[in-house]
């Protein structure tokens, strides 16, 4: 699978995502614009854990 399938099924999926680099981690929903109020466009409760290490 390539990392674009792998996007898109996370998408379709409605999965969280971590993208880790070097120097940098994300964590989130792909296709999420914005969060009102603690809810992304879908409805759904926007949460995240970041892990310290």
């Amino acid at each position: 699978m390539t990392l674009d399938d792998a996007m898109k099924s996370a998408k379709e999926m409605n999965e969280l995502v971590t993208i880790k680099g070097d120097a940098i981690e994300i964590v989130g929903l792909f296709g999420v614009d914005f969060v009102v109020e603690g809810k992304c466009p879908d409805g759904s409760d926007y949460t995240w854990k970041k892990r310290r290490r």
